[in-house]
Order: C-alpha cells, then sequence, then structure tokens
C-alpha cells in the first residue's frame, strides 16, 4: 500500500474536490490510460487493488505507471466513544481525485489487452472512469 513518510502535519480537515483537473489530465508515460470522470477520495487499498488486477492480466508483462498518490489522512474515532473530546487519529490515506485526472498508465501491450485491463481496475475504483489512448502523431 502508498502511505506518505511524514509530512508537516498529521491531521488535515476534509475539505471539497472542485472543479477539473488541470495538471495531470494527459497522458505522460505511458500509451494507454484511465481517466477519472468524477471527484471522489480513492484510498491507498483501492489503488493496491485496482493496480494488482491490472498486473495480473497483462501477466506481468508491459509497464505500468501509478500517477495518482494518496497524501491526505482521514481520521476516524474508536466505537463507542462520546462526541467531543478532539479528532481522532489517522486511520487511513486518501488521494483527492478531479474529473479528467489520468491515475493509471500502461505501456508495452497491445489495445485490447489494455483495455481489458483498465476496465478490471476501473472496477476496484470508486469513480467513473474512460479509457484513453495516446493520439498518434
Amino acid at each position: 500500500m502508498l502511505i506518505p513518510n511524514g509530512g508537516k502535519f498529521r491531521k488535515v480537515r476534509k475539505g471539497k474536490i472542485r472543479g477539473v483537473a488541470t495538471s495531470g489530465n494527459y497522458i505522460a508515460f505511458g500509451d494507454y490510460g484511465l481517466q477519472a470522470q468524477g471527484h471522489e477520495r480513492i484510498t491507498s487499498r483501492q489503488i493496491e487493488a485496482a493496480r494488482q488486477a491490472m498486473t495480473r492480466y497483462v501477466k506481468r508483462g508491459g509497464k505500468i505507471w501509478i500517477r495518482i498518490f494518496p497524501h491526505t489522512p482521514v481520521t476516524r474515532k474508536p466505537l463507542d466513544v462520546k462526541m467531543g473530546s478532539g479528532k481522532g487519529s489517522p486511520e487511513f490515506f486518501v488521494a483527492k481525485v478531479k474529473p479528467g485526472t489520468v491515475m493509471f498508465e500502461i505501456q508495452g501491450v497491445d489495445r485490447a489487452t489494455a483495455a481489458e485491463a483498465m476496465r478490471l481496475a476501473a472496477n476496484k475504483l470508486p469513480v467513473k472512469t474512460r479509457f484513453l489512448a495516446r493520439e498518434e502523431a
């Protein structure tokens, strides 16, 4: 699983995910990509599950890039704790994804294999996605 190493603050506020992606919204490394169509918080477990699904389908062929990283900690309070008494401790980490963000890229496989691998990965994610191909110029 992906986990950030340290950082300035242990806990952050929830915030809102607004607008469309202005960076990370194009295919930079591979030939095919998986692009988010909505805003959502994606956990490190979901990213890992999607990565495993893609890797297993292409049978360790080709190269896979993960373009998102879970920087944001999410806190939870223990069960049966009364209201008040501060914020809970960090439980897991999420990546905030905006519409248009390219989350995964793949190279070294044909289009049909890449599309099926991306479909399997998309089933593990909580956001609607779209399959992209690099324009052959």
